[in-house]
């Protein structure tokens, strides 16, 4: 029962109710690759590859973001096109809202992660700024819980967003407790893109900076991602010690200055981190 629960925990109410309908239309036992539909797996793929950072891209760019060739990402695009999927301005494609029909049979589940939001929103009262949680799904994190501050950010998130693991202090977390061939297996696969002139793009440099997050259990990251935007992270485990989740507090550099948020913010963010932990292993 444990693992069940952590599996879903560490995935959208949506993408585990999707799971759930899945298991019950189709029969128990699982045949080889050759039964999965390659066109609706590629369809996927295009789909997943647009992102919050990147809600609009050219054909190019899909290619290059799924691996798929520019014939095939382009077939792929018109059809999302014609099934009002995605919409097209221009050379960018970008998601419809026809996108949020899949998720409609499912949104009214339960959320997994709806207990931590007291503490998010606990976060939230005493710094000011906005508290959230994310998983790490491939070389990006998801947003599974947020508590959103009053105060103008540039960066809007929220939950289902997805932003790059190695520029956000969440995502460094959750890649620093990784297993050595999971992390190996990130980095064979990872085009570390700059976003600001700060942004480690050097994979030595961020290994380093993954081996100090982990001896350390924290990490903060200063306008790696986008100019102007701070945070610290640290991580939610389970009974084995694991990360499943990390918990973090994003705050505007101009309001928050690095010394300041690591000596003022930093330790609510790590004790609420331990006691989402334990409320965590108690369901």
């Amino acid at each position: 029962m444990f693992a069940l629960r952590t599996s879903c925990a560490l995935r959208t109410k949506y993408r585990c109710g999707a799971e759930a309908m899945s298991r019950q239309a189709e029969p128990p036992a699982v045949g080889t690759r050759s039964d999965r539909l390659q066109s609706l797996e590629r369809g996927l793929t295009v789909m997943r590859s647009f992102t919050t950072y990147r809600p609009a891209l050219t054909i190019s760019e899909v290619a290059e973001r799924t691996g798929l060739t520019r014939a095939t990402a382009r077939r792929v695009l018109l059809t999302l096109v014609d099934l009002g999927y995605v919409q097209a301005t221009g050379r960018d494609f970008a998601l419809s809202r026809s996108v949020l029909e899949l998720v409609k049979p499912f949104a009214a589940q339960q959320d997994p992660w709806d207990f931590a939001k007291p503490y998010l929103e606990a976060l939230t009262e005493r710094t000011g700024e906005s508290a959230s949680i994310a998983v790490l799904d491939g070389t990006e994190i998801l947003y599974v819980a947020r508590s959103q501050t009053r105060r103008l950010m540039t960066l809007n998130v929220t939950v289902g967003s997805r932003l790059p693991a190695h520029a956000t202090s969440k995502g460094r977390v959750l890649l620093a407790f990784l297993p050595e061939a999971e992390l190996e297996a990130y980095f064979d696969r990872t085009a570390i893109a700059r976003y600001t002139d700060r942004t480690v793009i050097d994979e030595g440099e961020l290994r380093e900076i993954l081996a100090e997050v982990r001896r350390q259990g924290w990490a903060v990251v200063d306008q790696q991602l986008e100019e102007g935007l701070s945070s610290v992270a640290a991580p939610l485990t389970d009974q084995n010690g694991r990360a499943v989740a990390a918990l973090s507090v994003c705050a505007h550099a101009g309001r928050v200055d690095s010394a300041t948020l690591r000596s003022d913010v930093l330790p609510l963010v790590v004790e609420n981190a331990r006691r989402v932990s334990a409320v965590w292993n108690r369901h």
